[in-house]
């Protein structure tokens, strides 16, 4: 009987779900990147991170403490404290926050785990989605925390001003 194992997102891989990055991801990457871009002032708090990037605090607590277990995020107590990176934006590859709040980036679990499929060894689909792992792999592990704040800066400076509004999200403002 083959071995079942269980990977944070694989809801995510259920038949008929497209291929996408958890929230949790996408919220650690963007937690991630605030702290890299306003850490030169000192340790980032949750409530300035939660308010910058619209994340409920409460989900931001079970992000950061991940990030926190694997390595990539230091806490600074007391009345100044909050949050560091605990390496250089150039030394944080955005697969290692990826891979440390959803798991690996297999699009099937056969590709990690043959075992679990008595097809595998002859299964031509499973080279192709190997084949996309390691595509995906190969742009996620390329790109820093460093990489993302540059893309920032020239983006931000894209952006006209937003105002936020009693009926939904933020709108852009008029020029004038």
């Amino acid at each position: 009987m083959p071995v079942q194992t269980s990977y944070p997102g694989d809801a995510l891989l259920q038949e008929g779900k497209p291929l996408r990055l958890s929230t949790k991801s996408r919220y650690g990457t963007r937690a991630v990147l605030d702290i890299a871009t306003h850490s030169h002032q000192g340790p980032v708090t949750l409530n300035d991170i939660s308010a910058r990037q619209e994340i409920s605090k409460k989900y931001l607590e079970q992000i950061v403490h991940r990030l926190l277990k694997v390595g990539l995020l230091v806490s600074v107590r007391g009345p100044q404290g909050g949050y560091l990176l605990a390496k250089t934006p150039a030394r944080i590859r955005l697969g290692e926050i990826i891979r440390a709040l959803d798991g690996p980036v297999a699009p099937v679990r056969c590709v990690d785990e043959p075992r679990i499929c008595d097809r595998a060894r002859h299964c031509v689909t499973r080279h192709v989605w190997s084949e996309i792992k390691q595509s995906v792999e190969a742009v996620i592990d390329r790109i820093t925390i460093a990489d993302l704040t540059s893309r920032q800066s020239g983006v931000d400076g894209l952006l006209s001003p937003t105002r936020k509004t009693k009926r939904g999200p933020a709108r852009p403002t008029k020029s004038r």
